[in-house]
């Protein structure tokens, strides 16, 4: 599938980078900050996963490998030369995360107040994770609006951050152990 034999290639030097369909774009242009973030936001499941055993860590393994593939994606435009064929998020995908969420959701107590980052280490980097695909999906809907986006990707970066909110609160004692907003509480 991938064969990576050489790591620099120089194609980069300009301030350019190539698309999946081969197309020069700047590093810069909206697309590549958008594959650039959901990638940030994959190294941040992955030190939350440093933390996380079990069922919790096989959640965020499958939500790393489904960040790949929405980079690749995004990579490849829909309406590029190479976008037949071209790997997509599906329905299925966001419905599993749908899924788990609504499992982990059935043994949390409603929240009272808005939770801070924090509680277990687990949770501080899942919440930090959870930021970082929030503005990914920002830069997702931003482009958006200006190159056809597959909707799915769409609906699996928004979901993907609340699934890390609900597993967040799972590994906090099944939020026993949240640090919830007390607002004005410094006045």
């Amino acid at each position: 599938m991938v064969l990576l034999t050489r790591i620099y290639t120089r194609g980069g030097d300009t301030g350019e980078t190539s698309l999946g369909d081969g197309a020069r774009v700047p590093k810069h242009a909206l697309r590549v900050a958008a594959i650039g973030t959901v990638d940030e936001a994959n190294a941040a499941v992955g030190l939350a996963r440093l933390h996380a055993s079990g069922d919790d860590d096989a959640m965020l393994a499958r939500i790393q490998h489904d960040l790949f593939d929405l980079g690749a994606d995004l990579c490849t435009p829909e309406d590029g030369r190479r976008s037949e064929g071209a790997l997509r998020i599906v329905a299925a995908q966001v419905e599993r995360l749908e899924r788990e969420i609504d499992m982990m959701n059935e043994l949390l107590a409603p929240l009272t107040s808005f939770v801070l980052p924090g509680g277990s280490p687990c949770a501080a980097h899942l919440h930090l994770a959870r930021t970082v695909s929030r503005r990914a999906e920002r830069l997702v809907s931003e482009l958006a609006t200006v190159e056809p986006v597959n909707p799915e990707a769409l609906k699996y970066i928004n979901r993907v951050s609340d699934h890390l909110f609900v597993l967040s609160r799972r590994v906090n004692d099944n939020g026993a152990a949240d640090v919830l907003w007390l607002p004005g509480a410094n006045r």
